[in-house]
């Protein structure tokens, strides 16, 4: 079973990556196709995200999952909280009984130096890119943590840059954590967590 990381965030949160290895058949023995999805790696994707969550928790009402117009999955009654990701041969989801939650996973790639002055402004970069790490690495972090935030604000367009600041990152370990301020609606500062996982980057809050 390709459990690739799961970790218990706290008393009522779960997270996990799932390394994609099986055939669709695996999967649908588990868990049903809740849309049509025509490219076979797109329904591999969405298939293990799916799985992941009832690994996470086994008790995980799968059929009554909604989609809004924002394209994110939900559940009506709030009974858990939870967000999917997935990059590559990889699907990541956390699950929380409590508290709103975000999560992304990403493959580190020397493109995203193209594309820094699109989600991160000068002093972000000063940030991000101040450590002894790699900077596509650190740019990939940074690109994982917005998309976190993102998905854990769940209503639609967001400017990367406007929106989300990225005030400060330190670390412990091999975890760092980034503190935040989302502007849009919420004006709220969060802390996002990032570690790396194989040779990918998990980003996850929960508030």
């Amino acid at each position: 079973m390709p459990l690739l990381y799961l970790q218990q965030v706290d008393a009522f949160t779960k997270i996990g990556v799932w390394h994609i290895t099986e055939t669709d058949i695996f999967f649908l023995q588990h868990v049903s196709l809740q849309r049509s999805i025509t490219h076979p790696h797109k329904r591999l994707q969405h298939l293990a995200g799916r799985y992941l969550l009832k690994i996470l928790f086994p008790d995980f009402p799968l059929p009554l999952i909604l989609i809004a117009d924002t394209r994110k999955p939900f559940l009506e009654n709030e009974a858990f909280h939870f967000s999917i990701s997935h990059c590559g041969d990889f699907a990541a989801a956390i699950v929380s009984t409590k508290n709103r939650v975000g999560a992304d996973i990403e493959i580190p790639h020397n493109k995203i130096e193209k594309i820094k002055h699109k989600f991160l402004s000068a002093k972000e970069l000063d940030i991000v890119c101040a450590g002894d790490y790699k900077n596509h690495l650190m740019l990939t972090t940074a690109w994982s943590i917005k998309e976190a935030m993102f998905k854990w604000y769940g209503r639609g367009s967001v400017n990367f840059i406007k929106d989300m600041q990225i005030n400060k990152i330190t670390r412990v370990h091999h975890i760092f954590t980034a503190h935040c301020f989302f502007e849009k609606e919420m004006n709220a500062a969060v802390e996002v967590h990032s570690i790396l996982v194989g040779e990918n980057n998990l980003s996850w809050l929960v508030t």
